[in-house]
């Protein structure tokens, strides 16, 4: 039928010919709508090296054909198609007088590019030759050959041509490898260049001003940011309002994902570091990815050595019943230690629709502090003044560890968008410490006085994190969806603390000795139920959830055979998610949800913690949960792909807010009046904000990323003894240049600047012990900031890198950085009260340089790409980022 079907054409067509030559201007008439499309291409694409076929290589044909509108003659696709597993294309009813030109691409090999036509056998039409004519219309192109592209190494960097930062509706996403400054740091690093992230000298990470939860590849984590290795991240979400889908945990300060490195592209690649800083601290590390077939296994591993300085400046005037107090004291700490990192895991791709994930990691560091705080103490009696100075040297050594493991499943129903999910995850963290101070007491005069202190302070614990949770989607429609999933979680956490004090007359006479043992251990669970139903109706979708969960926690301080328990058996969680899309361009969201943060052990403990004598911390069992609103007003405008604007009105609400205050009472050692430092709820905090996010490429050369935060806090806590209430108005500034030089360099110039704001309400300060970057890692003796009584003053930074890609297609690379350029990056805080005030500053690592070599390798064989499993791939890496559970 297909022949007599193309002979009868082609004799219409000859016909029309005929018809055309005898009748002038009826060619003109006629012309291409009577060029019948009987035109048949087909052919074979092969790897030049190996003759074998290319499956999915993608053939175009075009024509130039004349724009109507414009005038002008362009390029247009008339006919394509992907090949088949046999690498065969087939071309047809195409137009058989006019002049083509194939194009055909593959990943991983050169593209090629050649002019094809139909040759009719004109000549054979005179004496009756059809076989000849139809030869002519149905042409085969043989085997066409593909070259390897001699640029592989570029393919294998799946990230290169995206920005450093993307933003969506829901969630604003980091591309941790665009970042140069973090190149051979950690999270800490990382987290600096972040928009809408604040991060002080130690590491503590806040966003609009509240600390956020961390997770790493969508899952709770007990690994803190300066364990993660800068160069083992992939990307960064910032989620500001999770949905109920996410954990009502935590309370309102939103989530920060850390997405790990991952690969799916068939074939190897992988990277090789190395780097060292101007304090002659070296570091190493790398990691590989290999899929063949059903098995995707990936590795990495990072070796670095620290050394970190700090200088700090503490000034306190307390105000005592018959005196008043005035103490300067200044301490340089000095910390040195090393920190490894590796991890490891397969995906099993047992088949299009099921695939198994194990994978695990292991942490493990020690450091140790050196440090000398020198004071001056001035005391003022109504009989007159005391003037004497004091000094305290101390060394400490810390060991950590950290041990992850996860097991995931996924199933894809063959309809589309439909799945099921199943996680097991743990986590186990163990760390132990010990000190040694000695503290000495002078006159004016120099001569020793009073007694000497030699406290020797050992501790340690482990803590284990067991979650497991299974999450379903089902697309009801194509416009409908509805996700449900179950989640439970487990923690038992043990802690030890012992405290030897030994008190010594300056002449070497004992005077007293004590010990202090603090051992206790708790236990906590969440079990949680959530769904959510989305719709979209034309430019508008709406998505309701609502989350259920339940929460017991029992602890035990053993050394004073107390119990703390506490349980709240159903609680429900809300959220509501509106979206309206102006144009394709222009997007609006309004959303608010529930939140729920838990009193820890530490905060409900009833038990003094003297390893600071000056700083004396004990919890309230009294603490009750405090309960957030959280709600959104988002506009987002993709004017080009150089300039984008996301802007967001937000609002916070925090009933029963958790927060830090100070007061007065006995030492329960020296029997003196002192200071101790505990939690309360206070009534309610509100914060309102405005936060614009930008993107601009002005030139080809330069990228700009803009952050601006303007927030007003009330806080209410005019409740709690010793305080009021306090109401801050603040702003906090984040850019970030990147520039494309010739010849290979490029140049990263970042910056933030924090105005005066009120004391996050969880800050931990930067005292011995505090913050995630704080404890081993610096900080200082007697540095403890109060919570509801303080705020934190004006500060600002300058990091620049620069980098240059060398080696065949930019294989390997150089990159130099020094971070707080100006030494302008001073964390300093104001504390006061009744019989209180407090100031303190800190320097730490100011114009740190750090020269890091990175060389990347790999190998992509696109003959492992088989069509079945590109769509069930890239599905799979997609929801990896965006289908984080609960």
């Amino acid at each position: 039928m297909k022949f007599f079907r193309i002979c009868f054409s082609v004799a219409l067509f000859l016909l029309s010919i005929a018809t055309s030559a005898q009748m002038p201007g009826a060619r003109g008439q006629m012309g291409g709508g009577q060029n019948m499309n009987v035109g048949h291409f087909y052919g074979k694409i092969i790897d030049s090296a190996t003759n074998k076929p290319i499956d999915a290589a993608s053939v175009q044909l075009i024509q130039n054909k004349l724009d109507t509108i414009t005038k002008k003659r362009k390029d247009v696709v008339v006919s394509g198609m992907l090949t088949t597993k046999k690498g065969e294309f087939s071309l047809e009813n195409l137009p058989v007088m006019a002049q083509y030109k194939l194009k055909i691409t593959a990943m991983g090999y050169k593209t090629i590019e050649r002019k094809v036509a139909f040759q009719l056998n004109m000549a054979g039409m005179k004496t009756g030759d059809m076989s000849g004519l139809l030869n002519g219309v149905d042409k085969d192109l043989g085997n066409i050959k593909l070259d390897i592209d001699a640029q592989q190494l570029q393919n294998v960097t799946v990230v290169s041509n995206k920005s450093l930062m993307t933003m969506n509706i829901d969630r604003k996403v980091f591309n941790v490898e665009k970042n140069l400054t973090s190149v051979g740091g950690t999270a800490v690093d990382v987290m600096k260049n972040v928009p809408s992230l604040n991060v002080d000298i130690d590491g503590n990470v806040t966003m609009r001003n509240a600390a956020p939860q961390i997770f790493v590849d969508g899952r709770p984590t007990t690994m803190t940011l300066d364990q993660i290795p800068a160069d083992a991240i992939a990307t960064v979400e910032l989620i500001t309002n999770p949905s109920a889908k996410f954990d009502a945990s935590g309370g309102g300060a939103g989530i920060l994902n850390i997405v790990m490195k991952k690969n799916r592209k068939a074939g190897y690649n992988g990277n090789v570091r190395a780097s060292i800083d101007s304090r002659g601290r070296p570091g190493f590390g790398g990691d590989i990815n290999i899929k063949q077939q059903k098995v995707n296994f990936f590795a990495a591993g990072m070796l670095a050595m620290r050394k970190s300085k700090s200088d700090v400046i503490t000034e306190r005037t307390d105000f005592l019943p018959n005196s008043i107090a005035h103490s300067l004291q200044t301490n340089n700490p000095v910390n040195k230690g090393f920190f490894a990192f590796g991890r490891m895991g397969m995906d099993y791709f047992l088949n299009n629709r099921n695939t198994f994930t194990i994978g695990g990691n292991i942490v493990r560091g020690q450091f140790k502090t050196n440090d000398l705080l020198n004071s001056i103490n001035d005391t003022t009696y109504t009989s007159g003044a005391v003037f004497e100075t004091g000094n305290r040297s101390s060394y400490s050594i810390g060991n950590f560890r950290n041990y992850g493991s996860t097991l995931s499943y996924k199933h894809n129903y063959a309809k589309a968008g439909k799945e099921l999910t199943a996680d097991l995850n743990f986590n186990y963290s163990k760390n132990d410490n010990k000190s040694d101070n000695d503290q000495k007491q002078y006159t004016a005069n120099s001569n020793p006085k009073g007694f000497n202190l030699l406290q020797n302070t050992t501790g340690g614990g482990t803590t284990k994190f067991f979650t497991v949770q299974t999450d379903f989607t089902n697309p009801i429609t194509e416009k409908m969806k509805m996700e449900m999933g179950v989640r439970a979680a487990y923690r038992d956490f043990v802690s030890f603390n012992t405290i030897n004090n030994n008190y010594k007359y300056y002449t070497g006479q004992p005077f007293f000795d004590t010990s202090i043992i603090t051992d206790y251990k708790f236990t906590d669970a969440v079990y949680a139920a959530y769904t959510t139903f989305s719709q979209q109706l034309k430019s508008f979708t709406y998505q309701l959830g609502l989350r259920l969960e339940s929460s017991k926690y029992d602890g035990n301080l053993i050394t004073k055979s107390q119990k703390f328990s506490n349980s709240y058996p159903f609680s429900l969680f809300p959220s509501a998610f509106f979206t309206y899309k102006l144009n394709d361009k222009e997007d609006m969201q309004l959303n608010y949800s529930r939140k729920i943060n838990r009193p820890n052990f530490f905060q409900l403990i009833p038990f003094p913690d003297l390893t600071d004598p000056l700083n004396i911390s004990k919890g309230n069992p009294n603490l009750i949960p405090e309960f957030t609103n959280l709600a959104e007003l988002s506009y987002q405008n993709q004017f080009s792909n150089k300039h984008s604007l996301f802007t967001t009105l937000y609002f916070r609400n925090t009933n029963d807010l958790i927060t830090r205050y100070q007061y007065r009472d006995i030492n329960p050692v020296t029997s003196d009046s002192t200071t101790f430092t505990s939690y309360a709820n206070a009534s309610n905090s509100f914060t309102y904000g405005l936060e614009l996010t930008l993107r601009d490429k002005f030139v080809s050369w330069w990228d700009l990323s803009t952050n601006f935060n303007l927030y007003k806090t009330d806080l209410k806590a005019g409740n709690i003894p010793g305080t009021v209430d306090q109401s801050q108005v603040s702003w906090f500034a984040k850019i970030n240049n990147s520039f494309k030089l010739p010849k290979n360099y490029s140049i990263q110039l970042s910056g933030d600047y924090q105005a005066k704001t009120i004391l996050p309400a969880s800050s931990s300060g930067g005292g011995m012990g505090g913050g995630r970057g704080g404890g081993m890692m610096g900080g200082g003796f007697g540095q403890s900031q109060p919570g509801a009584q303080g705020y934190i003053k004006p500060n600002y930074g300058v990091d620049i890198a620069i980098k240059k890609d060398f080696f065949k297609n930019n294989a390997a690379s150089l990159t130099l950085q020094m971070s707080d350029v100006f030494r302008t990056k001073l964390s300093a805080t104001h504390a006061e009260s009744s019989f209180l005030i407090y100031d303190s500053q800190r320097r730490r690592d100011p114009q740190v340089v750090r020269l890091s070599f990175n060389w990347r390798f790999g190998k992509f064989d696109v003959n492992l790409l088989k069509r079945k499993n590109m769509k069930g791939e890239m599905d799979s890496m997609q929801n990896a980022q965006q289908g984080m559970g609960n």
